[in-house]
Protein backbone atom coordinates (compact mmCIF):
# COMPACT_ATOMS: atom_id res chain seq x y z
CA UNK A 1 0.00 0.00 0.00
CA UNK A 2 1.34 3.41 -0.90
CA UNK A 3 0.94 6.44 1.33
CA UNK A 4 2.34 9.96 1.63
CA UNK A 5 5.94 9.88 2.79
CA UNK A 6 7.67 12.03 5.34
CA UNK A 7 10.72 13.93 4.20
CA UNK A 8 13.94 11.96 4.77
CA UNK A 9 14.81 14.29 7.66
CA UNK A 10 11.42 14.00 9.34
CA UNK A 11 11.54 10.23 9.03
CA UNK A 12 14.71 10.17 11.16
CA UNK A 13 13.26 12.24 14.01
CA UNK A 14 11.75 10.70 17.15
CA UNK A 15 8.06 11.40 17.72
CA UNK A 16 8.69 12.88 21.13
CA UNK A 17 8.39 16.25 22.80
CA UNK A 18 11.01 17.97 24.99
CA UNK A 19 8.78 17.74 28.08
CA UNK A 20 5.91 15.52 29.22
CA UNK A 21 3.27 17.94 30.50
CA UNK A 22 1.74 17.65 33.95
CA UNK A 23 -1.67 17.05 32.39
CA UNK A 24 -0.34 13.95 30.61
CA UNK A 25 1.11 12.73 33.90
CA UNK A 26 -2.21 13.35 35.65
CA UNK A 27 -4.04 11.33 33.00
CA UNK A 28 -1.55 8.49 33.44
CA UNK A 29 -1.95 8.64 37.23
CA UNK A 30 -5.73 8.99 37.09
CA UNK A 31 -5.43 11.78 39.64
CA UNK A 32 -4.57 15.48 39.66
CA UNK A 33 -1.45 16.77 41.38
CA UNK A 34 -1.76 18.29 44.84
CA UNK A 35 1.10 20.71 44.08
CA UNK A 36 2.13 21.67 40.55
CA UNK A 37 5.78 22.59 41.09
CA UNK A 38 7.55 21.25 38.02
CA UNK A 39 7.03 23.56 35.05
CA UNK A 40 8.38 26.83 36.52
CA UNK A 41 5.02 28.51 36.11
CA UNK A 42 4.18 31.37 38.44
CA UNK A 43 1.73 29.93 40.95
CA UNK A 44 1.17 33.49 42.16
CA UNK A 45 -0.71 34.26 38.96
CA UNK A 46 -0.85 37.25 36.61
CA UNK A 47 -1.58 40.84 37.45
CA UNK A 48 -5.27 41.51 38.22
CA UNK A 49 -5.02 44.23 35.57
CA UNK A 50 -3.88 41.62 33.06
CA UNK A 51 -6.79 39.35 33.99
CA UNK A 52 -9.25 42.22 33.53
CA UNK A 53 -7.73 43.12 30.17
CA UNK A 54 -7.97 39.51 28.98
CA UNK A 55 -11.57 39.25 30.14
CA UNK A 56 -12.42 42.36 28.15
CA UNK A 57 -10.51 41.08 25.11
CA UNK A 58 -12.45 37.80 25.30
CA UNK A 59 -15.56 39.70 24.21
CA UNK A 60 -13.65 40.69 21.05
CA UNK A 61 -12.20 37.28 20.31
CA UNK A 62 -14.26 36.99 17.15
CA UNK A 63 -11.59 39.26 15.63
CA UNK A 64 -8.07 38.14 14.76
CA UNK A 65 -5.31 39.61 16.85
CA UNK A 66 -3.27 42.47 15.40
CA UNK A 67 -0.73 40.65 13.21
CA UNK A 68 1.88 43.28 14.06
CA UNK A 69 1.20 43.23 17.83
CA UNK A 70 1.68 46.96 17.44
CA UNK A 71 0.47 48.20 20.82
CA UNK A 72 2.42 45.58 22.76
CA UNK A 73 5.57 46.07 20.71
CA UNK A 74 5.33 49.84 21.14
CA UNK A 75 5.04 49.45 24.91
CA UNK A 76 7.94 46.98 25.00
CA UNK A 77 10.10 49.31 22.92
CA UNK A 78 9.41 52.16 25.34
CA UNK A 79 10.05 49.85 28.32
CA UNK A 80 13.49 48.92 26.96
CA UNK A 81 14.36 52.30 25.47
CA UNK A 82 14.61 51.01 21.91
CA UNK A 83 12.67 51.49 18.70
CA UNK A 84 9.65 49.55 17.48
CA UNK A 85 11.87 47.97 14.81
CA UNK A 86 13.98 46.33 17.55
CA UNK A 87 11.11 44.25 19.00
CA UNK A 88 9.34 41.12 17.74
CA UNK A 89 6.54 39.38 19.63
CA UNK A 90 5.94 35.66 19.21
CA UNK A 91 4.43 32.52 20.71
CA UNK A 92 6.70 32.30 23.72
CA UNK A 93 10.47 31.95 23.64
CA UNK A 94 10.00 28.41 22.34
CA UNK A 95 8.22 29.69 19.26
CA UNK A 96 10.80 32.41 18.65
CA UNK A 97 13.64 29.88 18.99
CA UNK A 98 11.99 27.75 16.31
CA UNK A 99 11.80 30.73 13.96
CA UNK A 100 15.42 31.69 14.59
CA UNK A 101 16.64 28.16 13.93
CA UNK A 102 14.56 28.06 10.77
CA UNK A 103 16.11 31.33 9.62
CA UNK A 104 19.73 30.44 10.32
CA UNK A 105 20.16 26.65 10.37
CA UNK A 106 20.12 24.43 7.31
CA UNK A 107 21.14 20.81 6.89
CA UNK A 108 24.59 20.30 8.40
CA UNK A 109 24.92 23.75 9.96
CA UNK A 110 26.41 23.82 13.45
CA UNK A 111 24.88 25.10 16.67
CA UNK A 112 26.45 25.18 20.14
CA UNK A 113 24.73 24.68 23.47
CA UNK A 114 25.36 23.19 26.91
CA UNK A 115 24.67 19.51 27.50
CA UNK A 116 21.64 19.40 29.78
CA UNK A 117 20.54 22.98 29.11
CA UNK A 118 16.97 23.92 28.14
CA UNK A 119 16.19 21.29 25.47
CA UNK A 120 13.74 23.06 23.16
CA UNK A 121 16.61 24.69 21.25
CA UNK A 122 18.06 21.21 20.55
CA UNK A 123 14.63 20.02 19.38
CA UNK A 124 14.43 22.80 16.79
CA UNK A 125 18.03 22.34 15.58
CA UNK A 126 17.41 18.64 15.00
CA UNK A 127 14.14 19.45 13.25
CA UNK A 128 15.92 21.57 10.64
CA UNK A 129 18.83 19.20 10.10
CA UNK A 130 21.44 21.10 12.10
CA UNK A 131 24.38 19.60 13.96
CA UNK A 132 24.48 20.16 17.74
CA UNK A 133 27.75 20.64 19.57
CA UNK A 134 27.14 20.24 23.31
CA UNK A 135 29.53 21.15 26.10
CA UNK A 136 29.39 20.21 29.79
CA UNK A 137 28.50 22.64 32.53
CA UNK A 138 31.33 24.07 34.57
CA UNK A 139 30.21 23.23 38.08
CA UNK A 140 26.53 24.08 38.02
CA UNK A 141 26.90 26.97 35.55
CA UNK A 142 26.93 27.07 31.80
CA UNK A 143 30.46 27.80 30.55
CA UNK A 144 30.48 30.92 28.33
CA UNK A 145 34.20 30.72 27.49
CA UNK A 146 33.91 27.09 26.40
CA UNK A 147 30.82 27.84 24.30
CA UNK A 148 32.69 30.66 22.54
CA UNK A 149 35.71 28.43 21.91
CA UNK A 150 33.50 25.70 20.44
CA UNK A 151 31.84 28.23 18.13
CA UNK A 152 35.26 29.22 16.78
CA UNK A 153 36.33 25.58 16.48
CA UNK A 154 33.24 24.37 14.61
CA UNK A 155 32.19 27.45 12.65
CA UNK A 156 28.79 27.25 14.33
CA UNK A 157 26.10 29.65 13.17
CA UNK A 158 24.23 29.80 16.49
CA UNK A 159 25.19 29.67 20.17
CA UNK A 160 22.47 29.28 22.79
CA UNK A 161 22.79 30.24 26.45
CA UNK A 162 20.18 30.94 29.12
CA UNK A 163 21.04 33.53 31.76
CA UNK A 164 19.73 32.80 34.39
CA UNK A 165 19.98 29.13 33.57
CA UNK A 166 17.35 26.41 33.43
CA UNK A 167 17.54 23.76 34.92
CA UNK A 168 20.13 24.79 37.52
CA UNK A 169 18.93 28.28 38.47
CA UNK A 170 22.50 29.58 38.29
CA UNK A 171 23.49 32.83 36.61
CA UNK A 172 26.40 34.90 35.35
CA UNK A 173 26.89 38.60 35.97
CA UNK A 174 26.07 40.83 33.01
CA UNK A 175 29.70 41.62 32.09
CA UNK A 176 30.45 37.89 31.65
CA UNK A 177 27.68 37.60 29.05
CA UNK A 178 28.73 40.86 27.37
CA UNK A 179 32.28 39.53 27.10
CA UNK A 180 30.94 36.29 25.65
CA UNK A 181 29.06 38.20 22.95
CA UNK A 182 32.10 40.32 22.13
CA UNK A 183 34.33 37.27 21.62
CA UNK A 184 32.06 35.20 19.39
CA UNK A 185 32.85 34.94 15.68
CA UNK A 186 31.29 37.88 13.85
CA UNK A 187 29.13 35.56 11.75
CA UNK A 188 27.83 33.57 14.74
CA UNK A 189 24.57 34.63 16.38
CA UNK A 190 24.20 34.51 20.16
CA UNK A 191 20.71 33.49 21.27
CA UNK A 192 20.49 34.89 24.80
CA UNK A 193 17.53 33.38 26.61
CA UNK A 194 16.55 35.73 29.44
CA UNK A 195 13.29 34.03 30.44
CA UNK A 196 14.02 34.51 34.16
CA UNK A 197 15.65 37.94 34.02
CA UNK A 198 12.70 39.63 35.79
CA UNK A 199 13.52 37.57 38.89
CA UNK A 200 17.32 37.81 38.79
CA UNK A 201 19.64 39.99 40.89
CA UNK A 202 20.51 43.48 39.75
CA UNK A 203 23.38 43.37 37.26
CA UNK A 204 22.48 40.02 35.68
CA UNK A 205 21.32 41.59 32.40
CA UNK A 206 24.34 42.48 30.24
CA UNK A 207 24.90 45.94 28.78
CA UNK A 208 24.74 45.08 25.08
CA UNK A 209 23.74 47.70 22.50
CA UNK A 210 20.48 46.78 20.79
CA UNK A 211 22.02 47.19 17.33
CA UNK A 212 24.77 44.64 18.04
CA UNK A 213 24.49 42.53 14.87
CA UNK A 214 25.18 39.08 16.33
CA UNK A 215 23.14 39.08 19.55
CA UNK A 216 19.41 38.55 19.99
CA UNK A 217 17.79 38.57 23.42
CA UNK A 218 14.69 36.51 24.20
CA UNK A 219 12.24 37.33 26.98
CA UNK A 220 8.83 36.12 28.09
CA UNK A 221 5.67 36.91 30.03
CA UNK A 222 5.52 33.28 31.23
CA UNK A 223 7.67 33.57 34.36
CA UNK A 224 7.67 36.84 36.31
CA UNK A 225 4.39 37.98 34.77
CA UNK A 226 2.65 34.65 35.42
CA UNK A 227 1.18 34.21 31.92
CA UNK A 228 2.66 30.89 30.77
CA UNK A 229 -0.64 29.77 29.26
CA UNK A 230 -0.92 32.92 27.14
CA UNK A 231 2.28 32.13 25.19
CA UNK A 232 3.77 35.61 24.84
CA UNK A 233 7.48 35.97 24.25
CA UNK A 234 9.51 38.65 22.56
CA UNK A 235 12.88 39.23 20.95
CA UNK A 236 15.09 42.30 21.25
CA UNK A 237 17.72 42.86 18.59
CA UNK A 238 19.06 44.83 15.66
CA UNK A 239 16.32 46.03 13.29
CA UNK A 240 17.62 44.03 10.31
CA UNK A 241 17.67 40.83 12.36
CA UNK A 242 14.19 41.48 13.81
CA UNK A 243 12.83 42.08 10.30
CA UNK A 244 13.92 38.55 9.40
CA UNK A 245 11.14 37.11 11.55
CA UNK A 246 8.61 38.48 9.07
CA UNK A 247 9.95 36.07 6.44
CA UNK A 248 8.78 32.97 8.32
CA UNK A 249 6.55 33.80 11.28
CA UNK A 250 2.86 33.02 11.59
CA UNK A 251 1.56 36.59 11.25
CA UNK A 252 -1.73 35.74 12.94
CA UNK A 253 -0.21 33.49 15.58
CA UNK A 254 -0.56 35.89 18.50
CA UNK A 255 -3.92 35.65 20.23
CA UNK A 256 -5.82 38.90 20.73
CA UNK A 257 -6.45 37.98 24.38
CA UNK A 258 -2.77 37.29 25.00
CA UNK A 259 -1.69 40.60 23.49
CA UNK A 260 -4.09 42.52 25.71
CA UNK A 261 -3.02 40.65 28.83
CA UNK A 262 0.69 41.15 28.20
CA UNK A 263 0.22 44.87 27.58
CA UNK A 264 -1.63 45.30 30.87
CA UNK A 265 0.92 43.14 32.73
CA UNK A 266 3.81 45.24 31.45
CA UNK A 267 2.13 48.39 32.79
CA UNK A 268 1.56 46.95 36.29
CA UNK A 269 4.94 47.54 37.91
CA UNK A 270 3.57 47.03 41.43
CA UNK A 271 2.53 43.47 40.57
CA UNK A 272 5.95 42.42 39.26
CA UNK A 273 7.47 43.81 42.46
CA UNK A 274 4.99 41.70 44.43
CA UNK A 275 5.96 38.61 42.41
CA UNK A 276 9.67 39.20 43.03
CA UNK A 277 9.05 39.37 46.77
CA UNK A 278 6.79 36.30 46.77
CA UNK A 279 9.29 34.34 44.70
CA UNK A 280 12.19 35.27 46.98
CA UNK A 281 10.20 34.15 50.02
CA UNK A 282 9.31 30.85 48.34
CA UNK A 283 12.92 30.22 47.32
CA UNK A 284 14.01 30.76 50.91
CA UNK A 285 11.36 28.38 52.22
CA UNK A 286 12.28 25.66 49.72
CA UNK A 287 15.91 26.08 50.78
CA UNK A 288 14.93 25.78 54.44
CA UNK A 289 12.96 22.59 53.75
CA UNK A 290 15.86 21.08 51.82
CA UNK A 291 18.34 21.89 54.60
CA UNK A 292 16.04 20.40 57.24
CA UNK A 293 16.42 17.04 55.48
CA UNK A 294 20.16 17.26 54.88
CA UNK A 295 19.88 18.39 51.25
CA UNK A 296 21.57 21.35 49.56
CA UNK A 297 19.55 24.00 47.74
CA UNK A 298 21.63 25.61 44.99
CA UNK A 299 21.63 29.42 44.74
CA UNK A 300 18.85 30.50 42.37
CA UNK A 301 18.09 33.59 40.30
CA UNK A 302 14.85 32.09 38.98
CA UNK A 303 11.38 31.07 40.14
CA UNK A 304 12.58 27.57 41.04
CA UNK A 305 15.16 25.97 43.32
CA UNK A 306 17.39 23.13 42.23
CA UNK A 307 18.04 20.77 45.15
CA UNK A 308 21.11 18.53 45.31
CA UNK A 309 19.79 15.21 46.64
CA UNK A 310 23.27 14.10 47.68
CA UNK A 311 23.47 11.02 45.50
CA UNK A 312 23.57 10.13 41.83
CA UNK A 313 20.98 10.48 39.09
CA UNK A 314 19.30 7.20 39.99
CA UNK A 315 18.76 8.35 43.56
CA UNK A 316 17.39 11.75 42.50
CA UNK A 317 15.07 10.03 40.03
CA UNK A 318 13.81 7.78 42.80
CA UNK A 319 13.09 10.84 44.95
CA UNK A 320 11.25 12.46 42.05
CA UNK A 321 9.24 9.32 41.35
CA UNK A 322 8.19 9.10 44.99
CA UNK A 323 7.19 12.76 45.06
CA UNK A 324 5.08 12.34 41.92
CA UNK A 325 3.39 9.32 43.51
CA UNK A 326 2.56 11.59 46.47
CA UNK A 327 0.94 14.10 44.10
CA UNK A 328 3.85 16.56 43.98
CA UNK A 329 4.80 17.44 40.39
CA UNK A 330 8.50 18.30 40.14
CA UNK A 331 11.16 17.78 37.48
CA UNK A 332 14.89 17.17 37.37
CA UNK A 333 17.89 17.90 35.13
CA UNK A 334 18.44 15.30 32.42
CA UNK A 335 22.24 15.02 32.25
CA UNK A 336 24.90 13.90 34.75
CA UNK A 337 26.22 15.25 37.05
CA UNK A 338 23.38 17.80 37.23
CA UNK A 339 20.88 14.93 37.37
CA UNK A 340 21.84 14.39 41.01
CA UNK A 341 19.27 17.13 41.63
CA UNK A 342 15.54 17.70 41.55
CA UNK A 343 14.03 21.05 40.54
CA UNK A 344 11.17 22.55 42.54
CA UNK A 345 9.24 25.57 41.28
CA UNK A 346 8.33 28.34 43.69
CA UNK A 347 4.73 28.13 44.79
CA UNK A 348 2.07 29.30 47.18
CA UNK A 349 2.48 28.53 50.89
CA UNK A 350 -0.02 25.66 50.60
CA UNK A 351 1.85 24.11 47.68
CA UNK A 352 5.21 24.39 49.39
CA UNK A 353 3.74 22.96 52.59
CA UNK A 354 2.54 19.94 50.60
CA UNK A 355 6.05 19.51 49.21
CA UNK A 356 7.50 19.77 52.73
CA UNK A 357 5.13 17.07 53.96
CA UNK A 358 5.93 14.67 51.12
CA UNK A 359 9.71 15.17 50.86
CA UNK A 360 10.76 13.11 53.91
CA UNK A 361 8.62 10.16 52.78
CA UNK A 362 10.07 10.42 49.27
CA UNK A 363 13.61 10.44 50.62
CA UNK A 364 12.87 7.45 52.82
CA UNK A 365 11.46 5.49 49.89
CA UNK A 366 14.43 6.40 47.69
CA UNK A 367 16.91 5.26 50.33
CA UNK A 368 15.01 2.05 50.91
CA UNK A 369 14.88 1.35 47.19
Amino acid sequence: MTHPRLTPLAATLPATVPFVGPEAQERARGQVFTARLGANESAFGPSPRAIAAMQQAATEVWMYGDPESHDLRTALAAHHGVSLANIMVGEGIDGLLGLLVRLYIGAGDGAVTSDGAYPTFNYHVAGFGGVLHKLPYKGDHEDPAALVAKAHETGAKLVYIANPDNPMGSWHAGPVIADMAANLPADCLLLLDEAYIDLAPEGTAPDIAVDTPNVIRLRTFSKGHGMAGARVGYAIGAAEMIAGFNKVRNHFGMCRISQAGALAALQDKAWIDHIRASTAASRAEIGRIAAAHGLSALPSATNFVTIDCGGDGAFARAVLTALVAEGIFVRMPFVAPQDRCIRVSCGTPDQIAAFAQSLPRALQQAKAG
